[in-house]
């Protein structure tokens, strides 16, 4: 099944879903093999892959390990044009909504177009919403760009609307790598209830309650990263907590 309809029929369904997000900068191959190790006895439903730099090199090579021991959908999480490979199974092709930096919404997608229509990648034109956080993140950083306030639900209803009608596929409302604090449950309710796409929600989740807590307040997909570098043993318990919601 295409990565996007099994997005789309668990929204119909109310069915949550659970990424784990690798970043290839902050991982070596040897404990990517344990972290996939516990991504399948978890039975997450995908492992998102990328970063807002790569100064390793090893992007490749954690793509070809994770679909060497794995056969999770791997789903590409780009920081930038040059994360891009055909043995990930999707890419969500990120437009930064949220923002107005020009080459964000539209500039580096012209760039990177012709490569991706040549490529198996299956595409996910996503809205990329920044939510204020607490801290300056490393993608606030990198996309210059001012995230929405954190108690600003009506910019963010509007913002996630305007994408939706644009007629990008999915929302993905990020509070940002180690945030302070994760996107409020009133802003992630506010959106879900105005919006017909999937919405994924990531950035300050560090516990099974608060990855629940998003999902009844309308997130179809929760993403952790950062939290998992630290420790590994919450991928089986964020995936119980989350495949338990009804």
């Amino acid at each position: 099944m295409e990565i996007y309809s099994l997005l789309t029929q668990s929204r119909q369904k109310g069915n949550k879903l659970f990424a784990v997000l690798i970043d290839p900068d902050k991982i070596k191959i040897n404990k990517l093999e344990k972290i996939i190790e516990l991504c399948n006895k978890a039975k997450i439903d995908f492992i998102f892959i990328g970063g807002s730099l790569l100064t390793n090199n090893i992007f490749d090579k954690c793509i070809s390990t994770i679909k060497k021991n794995s056969a999770i959908p791997v789903v590409i999480f780009p920081g930038s044009i040059i994360q891009i490979n055909d043995k990930a199974d999707a890419i969500l092709f990120l437009s930064l909504i949220s923002g107005r930096n020009a080459d964000m919404l539209i500039g580096k997608h012209v760039m990177v177009a012709p490569l991706l229509k040549k490529s198996n990648i299956e595409i996910i034109p996503t809205g990329y919403m920044l939510i204020e956080s607490g801290k300056l993140t490393s993608v606030t950083y990198m996309s210059n760009t001012q995230p929405i306030p954190y108690d600003k639900e009506n910019i963010a209803i509007s913002t996630a609307l305007a994408g939706e009608m644009l007629g990008l596929k999915t929302i993905f409302m990020d509070a940002g790598s180690g945030a302070f604090n994760p996107v409020s449950h009133k802003m992630i309710k506010s959106v879900s209830n105005v919006i017909n796409v999937p919405l994924i929600v990531g950035g300050g989740i560090n516990t099974p309650e608060k990855a629940c807590d998003n999902c009844r307040a309308g997130a179809d997909v929760i993403v952790v990263g950062n939290a998992i570098e630290s420790s590994a043993s919450l991928i089986d318990e964020i995936s119980q907590a989350i495949h338990e919601i009804k």
